[in-house]
């Protein structure tokens, strides 16, 4: 069971907005699409799922055309879509009819979700003074329960494919983490995800394979930790009790930051770093910190996108 994306690409009278995407996911976990605003990936989203027609290229779900009507995919859209007006159960029940879901199975899980996600309150409002509460509607609730409910509604049907839009955007730090549990769960059950995020240590968590957009084409593929191998161990931290600018300027080491007291480097590599370590050892300047590792994922991006100040 594999989801390839094979040259696919979208235009808008002259403008390509995305060109010649392909991908594969061939085994469950998380892959990322990441990119500036405007870089192509919501366009891209919403072409895997049919919901934009194509100008080229193929989406394939085991081995066939992805239909999302017999296909089971949940989609979390970065753009809230929840009908202002009704009530949150019977948009909720509405959803997993969609996906043909008996109503007895959605409401176990829409009961489990709700208590899972503290929903509760709100789809299944308790009595007062023996008389019952009027449920509330999607624009009675704040940016996060909101997103809540989208969340349910993209697993309702315990969906094999999940494409997650910018998920975690709007949220608090306690329910960052509970989307993030959740987002765990589903990855231990064996799903496929597409994750599209601006937050790149939630990209590192998650992701094993990457691709990174720009002006609707691929800039950048492939396993994120052989990505980090092939930049090498460059990025060195160092923290000493004395200040020790004069070292640095006599290996001709570039100074990337400076924070009070510690010094963020850029070596040419392992050796130079081990020379420059040995040297201080050998003047015995006490050191706190000295750590050096790979790029981080954000400073990949940037090399490759450049601003990150994109337009729409």
């Amino acid at each position: 069971m594999s989801l390839i994306v094979k040259n696919i690409t979208k235009k808008y009278g002259d403008k390509v907005v995305v060109e010649d995407l392909s991908f594969a996911i061939e085994k469950p976990g998380v892959y990322a699409l990441l990119g500036t605003n405007g870089a192509g990936k919501t366009t891209s989203l919403r072409i895997i799922l049919g919901m934009l027609s194509k100008d080229g290229g193929d989406v394939l779900w085991k081995g066939k055309a992805l239909d999302t009507v017999s296909a089971n995919v949940g989609y979390l859209a970065e753009e809230r879509g929840l009908y202002p007006k009704y009530s949150l159960l019977d948009q909720l029940l509405y959803f997993a009819r969609l996906r043909n879901v008996p109503r007895k199975t959605a409401l176990s899980r829409i009961e489990y979700w709700s208590d899972r996600l503290s929903v509760n309150e709100y789809l299944f409002p308790p009595k007062v003074k023996g008389k019952k509460v009027k449920a509330n509607k999607a624009d009675q609730l704040s940016k996060g329960n909101q997103q809540k409910l989208q969340l349910m509604a993209a697993l309702i049907s315990d969906p094999e494919l999940i494409i997650l839009d910018e998920p975690l955007s709007g949220l608090d730090p306690v329910n960052t983490e509970l989307f993030k549990g959740i987002i765990r769960e589903e990855i231990a059950k064996d799903k496929y995800l597409i994750m599209s995020s601006h937050q790149m240590p939630v990209i590192e968590e998650f992701c094993s394979d990457i691709t990174i957009l720009n002006r609707g084409k691929a800039v950048l593929q492939g396993n994120l930790n052989e990505i980090k191998k092939s930049y090498g161990r460059v990025n060195l931290f160092v923290k000493s009790d004395v200040e020790i600018a004069s070292y640095i300027e006599s290996f001709g080491i570039h100074i990337t930051n400076k924070t009070p007291g510690e010094y963020q480097l850029k070596v040419l590599g392992e050796e130079q770093a081990m020379a420059f370590l040995t040297k201080l050892i050998q003047d015995k300047i006490p050191i706190v910190k000295f750590e050096l590792r790979e790029p981080s994922l954000h400073e990949i991006f940037i090399e490759k996108v450049g601003d990150v100040h994109e337009e729409k």
